[in-house]
């Protein structure tokens, strides 16, 4: 009898150490797991950085965003969207000649990627003068007071030592919803770049006096 328990007992330890190895290796091997997820995942965020999200140009910045964009759609629709001007990430209410280029590029570089775009901007008539014609206008009285459920195209821009950092998203105006977004940094070089935003402070002048 005692040679069946001490047999038992020795089947149950070798049962014991298998099971903690199997269960060490287990381990092993679900954090190897995590580490080359992470591995990966990080290979493809560095072939995006270099491929994609960085560019040189402001040109290849508007059409990265775009592009991204397109792809990154969770809903394939007809919905109208409409395009606003970038705004500074730190004021929402304020842009400037910088953010209304990229605004009125991205139309052009949407449109030609088949979202649905509308202009909104358009006055209720053509108004004339002796200098031209126009049609678009930024004052609320002359243009349409509401216009359908659309997508509406939003971004920001933050400026940082030589470069500027974008961000664009397609929001349902209804819910808040992300439809798409994109980001894209733009490496311009530049120690000052308030020549590009148009803020760049006066000249210094100095006061010339009669002598005394």
């Amino acid at each position: 009898m005692s040679k069946q328990i001490l047999k038992f007992a020795i089947f149950l330890g070798i049962l014991t150490v298998f099971s903690a190895c199997n269960s060490k290796n287990k381990e092993v091997r679900t954090e190897s797991d995590k580490v080359n997820q992470m591995r990966d995942g990080m290979t493809v965020a560095n072939y995006k950085q270099e491929n994609i999200t960085v560019q040189n140009s402001l040109e290849a910045t508007i059409s990265s965003l775009a592009t991204q964009m397109m792809i990154n759609k969770k809903l394939d629709t007809n919905k109208p969207v409409i395009v606003t001007s970038f705004v500074r990430l730190d004021q929402f209410k304020t842009t400037s000649e910088f953010g209304r280029v990229v605004g009125e590029s991205m139309i052009d570089e949407l449109s030609n990627r088949g979202f649905n775009l509308i202009e909104f901007r358009g006055q209720m008539a053509i108004s004339v003068n002796d200098k031209g014609e126009y049609f678009l206008s930024r004052k609320p009285h002359e243009i349409k007071k509401e216009v359908p459920s659309t997508y509406v195209v939003v971004g920001t821009y933050s400026r940082q030592n030589g470069k500027v950092i974008l961000n664009a998203r397609v929001i349902d105006n209804i819910t808040g919803r992300v439809i798409s977004s994109a980001r894209s940094t733009f490496i311009h070089g530049l120690a000052q770049d308030c020549t590009m935003f148009g803020d760049c402070p006066p000249m210094r002048t100095i006061k010339i006096v009669k002598e005394k």
